[in-house]
């Protein structure tokens, strides 16, 4: 969670210039790791976020060394789906807990911003192959990156502030799921929390 919340906070500091954004490149991989190292303790997960790290290092360098949109693109594919497979594993986690304790409550709140750097992959994934699809706000202090984590976020919760548009209808249809996905994730964790809690006092 705390590698979380250190890569949301750093990123708009650290997307602009070369070496702050190789800073954040390497920042980047920070929760990747410990997502990694959380999964392998789940039987059956370990292999799966093992091989989709790797390929999220490998094209990150290649884009590093021979910069494309195809590459870009590869990249941020691959981190949506290592951070689909992070909710997942931390999901199946949370709806087997009997109990709530200080590893329930992280786990939640974990997941939840996993789910918005889930979101904000798939959205730099679209913007690396289709930089049109996505109408940034007029701010140019920062990168484009972080402008889609922050469209990412806000979407997630359902702010909406509408500085950050996207054009395109497929992609529109996206930030809606995620708007969606944003209030039923916080049902469903409010609810599981509550039926382990009654678990934990019987």
């Amino acid at each position: 969670m705390l590698s979380l919340l250190l890569v949301i906070v750093a990123y708009p500091v650290l997307d602009h210039g070369d070496r702050r954004r190789l800073v954040l490149g390497g920042l980047m991989f920070a929760p990747v790791l410990v997502s990694t190292v959380r999964l392998s303790r789940t039987k059956g997960w370990l292999w799966p976020a093992v091989l989709l790290m790797l390929a999220a290092v490998t094209f990150a360098v290649a884009n590093t060394i021979i910069p494309s949109r195809a590459l870009a693109g590869m990249e941020w594919g691959v981190l949506t789906a290592f951070f689909g497979l992070t909710v997942a594993g931390l999901f199946s986690y949370l709806k087997s807990a009997t109990y709530v304790g200080g590893a329930q409550l992280y786990t939640a709140v974990s997941i939840y911003l996993v789910l918005g750097m889930l979101w904000f992959s798939l959205y730099s994934a679209i913007d690396a192959v289709d930089p049109g699809a996505i109408r940034l706000g007029s701010s140019t202090a920062t990168g484009r990156p972080s402008e889609l984590l922050y469209f990412s976020l806000v979407t997630l919760s359902t702010i909406g502030y509408g500085d950050v548009v996207p054009l395109q209808s497929e992609v529109r249809i996206l930030a809606a799921l995620e708007g969606v996905t944003g209030v039923l994730y916080v049902a469903i964790a409010v609810a599981l929390l509550v039926n382990a809690y009654r678990q934990q006092s019987k």
